[in-house]
């Protein structure tokens, strides 16, 4: 009779970079990987913002996981949602996608499964003010982008038409500053000369952010570039300013200073702060893990949570020192996890070093010909900037024809402003009622 072992069991929820790292690592261990994700493709969320303003396709930012993982043998894909762990029995509980239940049974638990856009407490807000994390997201700002310059061009009260061309972003990080530099390209040369009634080029776009600084997270210099930068675009940057009150024709803000001021606005979007997502809670509840005003969760220098060296939490979801929710920290907690667990079912003495990150640098893309970079004491701008963001981002898009297809595209809107993205769904919340006695009848054959 042959003997047969049973594999460790390692669940890995979250398909983004940190679970495709950790599985990555995992390759050749002898170990049953379970991957579950809600979505059935992996994004690639630095580029939400190119496919929403009609750069990239969805295609070219988002593969499927299982075309993905096709040749890991030793890997199961799962589309479900995890809503609760089980600790003591070590078992994750999901949500298939028509609605039954399923408990997966894990010796290794590591959970990457990101954060999610905040409204600090309003998130009645989210109805009118899209923010910008999945794909459904980039999508739906999409649709309101290219569908305001169309109700310009049709409604002819001018007041109306001043509220459909002004475009208001919340949040001024690497997408609020991104998307804005984008829109104003988009207002100025994509369709230029494509309207009869109104010239797109006078479109305001608007910046708003409680902060003094565009781009904080990058210093001084670099803030003060981008902000020069972005003016000379046309983009209005209000600093010190806070959203206190959103709806579908604008948005109100509170300056430093206590007074209010309301702004017609029909499009507003959302990129100001992360939270994180349910699953988070139950995790704590759980295993006792703390967690920070933003729910992630803390964890040890390993990565794991205290009392529980089976569990590790990774990427966005970790909060280790203060390190920024970036994709390069994703990526190598990611990995870092995959190996600890490998290591150790191989039978290799256990490593004691902690995760350290290798700080590669942020950079932030503002219009054609011009980014910010910064690693280090490294601070770089314009042309060669945008140079060095290219290069990054074409190294770590997933697949051949992700960085064929996105260099393609790249090379169009630079050489001619062209967007070859652009087409959008009507939405069902924008969608007409024809009433019946006017609809047209069908000819007869």
């Amino acid at each position: 009779m042959e003997d047969h072992v049973i594999p460790r069991r390692v669940v890995i929820i979250g398909g983004g970079f940190a679970g495709l790292f950790a599985v990555r690592a995992l390759r050749r261990a002898p170990v049953a990987v379970t991957l579950v994700d809600r979505c059935a493709h992996h994004t690639f969320q630095p580029l939400l913002y190119q496919c929403a303003s009609g750069i990239l396709s969805s295609g070219q930012i988002a593969q499927p996981l299982r075309a993905i993982l096709r040749r890991r043998e030793n890997v199961r894909c799962l589309l479900a949602t995890a809503t609760d762990v089980d600790a003591t029995e070590r078992l994750v509980h999901v949500v298939l996608s028509d609605g039954s239940g399923l408990a997966l049974p894990y010796d290794d638990l590591i959970v990457g499964v990101g954060v999610r856009q905040s409204y600090f407490g309003h998130d009645e807000f989210a109805e009118h003010a899209p923010g910008m994390k999945t794909l459904d997201d980039a999508h739906a700002v999409r649709r309101r982008l290219f569908r305001a310059f169309e109700m310009a061009e049709a409604v002819e009260d001018p007041k109306e038409r001043a509220a459909w061309l002004s475009f208001a972003l919340v949040g001024a990080g690497p997408t609020g500053v991104e998307l804005a530099g984008q829109i104003r390209e988009i207002a100025r040369h994509t369709l230029d000369r494509e309207f009869s009634s109104i010239d797109p080029g006078q479109a305001r776009v608007l910046l708003f952010d409680g902060v003094d600084a565009v781009l904080a997270s990058f210093g001084p210099v670099l803030s003060r570039r981008a902000q020069r930068t972005l003016e000379s675009l046309g983009v209005e940057v209000h600093l010190g300013a806070i959203a206190t009150e959103v709806d579908e024709r604008g948005l109100t803000v509170r300056r430093q200073g206590g007074e209010s001021q309301r702004y017609d606005a029909r499009t507003v979007l959302w990129t100001a702060g992360v939270e994180a997502p349910p699953l988070a809670g139950a995790l704590a509840r759980a295993t006792g893990a703390k967690q920070d005003r933003a729910g992630r969760i803390l964890v040890e220098p390993d990565l794991t949570i205290a009392g529980h060296p089976e569990i590790r939490v990774v990427g966005d979801l970790m909060n280790l020192n203060g390190l920024p929710g970036l994709a390069e920290v994703a990526m190598q907690s990611g990995a870092y996890a995959g190996r600890h667990i490998r290591h150790r079912v191989e039978g290799r003495k256990p490593s004691t070093r902690p995760f350290r990150y290798l700080d590669l640098g942020s950079a932030a893309y503002i219009s054609r010909g011009r980014a910010v970079v910064k690693r280090g004491r490294l601070h770089v701008s314009g042309v060669v900037g945008w140079l060095i963001w290219l290069f990054i981002h074409i190294v770590f898009l997933t697949g051949f024809r992700s960085r064929a297809g996105a260099m393609m595209s790249w090379a169009v809107v630079f050489a001619s402003g062209s967007r070859r993205e652009r087409a959008f769904a009507s939405g069902e919340a924008h969608a007409v009622d024809v009433p019946e006695a006017a609809a047209p009848s069908p000819r007869s054959a």
